[in-house]
């Protein structure tokens, strides 16, 4: 087993130093491969014989409390590791595949919440994400694709209201991705009963200022959080949806009613990550040259949010509106014409949003 634990050790300490998000083992008819997810792009790193790829699975599922004799269905684990940099958490998830099994882990680090002013391409949408903070209850929802940073959003905003306001915060999660010792984290446990729905019931008696829920996937989650924005809490959370109009229809299909939306509705952000390119020298570099900034992508933020979110909410009731709100297409335009962005990025998003 010691060759399986020196590989496990030596594909995540080199995920982490490629600053990989996740990890892909993927079986195939005599071999496995083993890619990585780096930004947006997913790059083989290796191949290695369907042996060693089993026994590789069967060793993570083992040290994650999965089932390892269970391979005709999907199951999901997580796991503490320590590596050369410090604690890395990471979760796992197998799908059955025609070759056997295919494990896809995704890496947590407890280093990369970035600070406020690296939050948004867009200095103006980093305040206004701010603002936010100061109000007492209401709903506050981010929005977006699977890995377009709406978790590490949330995080930044409840590190940076940890410090300057005296708030009890509480969060629930699946699972917890970042550990903070000043904020009470809660992990979702089905299997303990302790669903989102659940788990919410029980935060609102633990005397929470702030709830920040990882994600609302469900009528029942969507039900209790409005009635956590009612009755003088400040719930923020995450939803899939296309963009921030989207994500009123999509609480509406949750049950959620006209009325309780205007009552709770405080902002909605819809946000993508976007890979930088210098102004300066036209290239990906680490350091932007003269603007001294060590960020490779940041996010854009499309903010509906007072007078206009009131408008869309008119909207959606069949009344006649008129919102002007500067829409995510018009954002990624403008950081092109700044030279932030390259027309290869806008192109490669406009492609994204059509297929959507």
């Amino acid at each position: 087993m010691y060759g399986i634990e020196y590989l496990r050790q030596e594909l995540l300490e080199e995920a982490c130093r490629m600053r990989a998000s996740d990890v892909h083992i993927v079986p195939k008819e005599k071999e496995a491969s083993v890619s990585f997810r780096v930004d947006s792009d997913l790059i083989q790193q290796r191949t290695i014989d369907k042996k060693s790829g089993e026994r590789l699975i069967a060793h993570f599922k083992f040290l994650s409390s999965m089932d390892i004799g269970e391979k005709r269905r999907p199951q999901n684990g997580s796991l503490a590791v320590m590596l050369r940099k410090g604690q890395v958490f990471i979760r796992m998830s197998t799908l059955p595949t025609v070759n056997d099994e295919s494990l896809v882990i995704r890496i947590l680090p407890q280093d990369h919440v970035p600070k406020i002013k690296h939050l948004s391409l867009f200095p103006k949408a980093s305040a206004r994400l701010l603002s936010f903070l100061n109000h007492s209850h209401g709903l506050i929802l981010f929005t977006g694709p699977t890995n377009s940073g709406k978790t590490t959003t949330l995080y930044s905003l409840i590190q940076f209201a940890k410090k300057n306001f005296n708030r009890n915060i509480i969060t629930l999660e699946d699972p917890v991705e970042t550990r903070n010792e000043e904020v009470l984290q809660v992990q979702v446990n089905e299997k303990a009963g302790i669903t989102y729905a659940a788990g919410l019931r029980a935060i609102l008696r633990h005397d929470p200022d702030v709830i920040v829920l990882g994600e609302i996937r469900d009528a029942e989650t969507a039900r209790t959080a409005i009635r956590a924005a009612l009755t003088g809490h400040l719930v923020l959370s995450t939803l899939h949806a296309k963009n921030a109009k989207g994500a009123l229809y999509r609480m509406l299909e949750f049950g959620v009613t006209m009325n309780e939306l205007e009552q709770t509705m405080v902002a909605i952000a819809a946000q993508r990550l976007i890979e930088l390119t210098c102004p300066f020298c036209g290239e990906r570099c680490q350091l932007y040259c003269k603007l001294n900034r060590p960020i490779r992508r940041t996010n854009v933020f499309e903010l509906l949010f007072g007078k206009e979110l009131g408008e869309c909410i008119k909207e959606a009731k069949g009344e006649y509106a008129h919102s002007s709100y500067e829409t995510l297409q018009r954002l990624i335009r403008k950081g092109v014409a700044l030279g932030y962005l390259s027309k290869n990025t806008y192109h490669r998003w406009v492609y994204e949003e059509a297929s959507l």
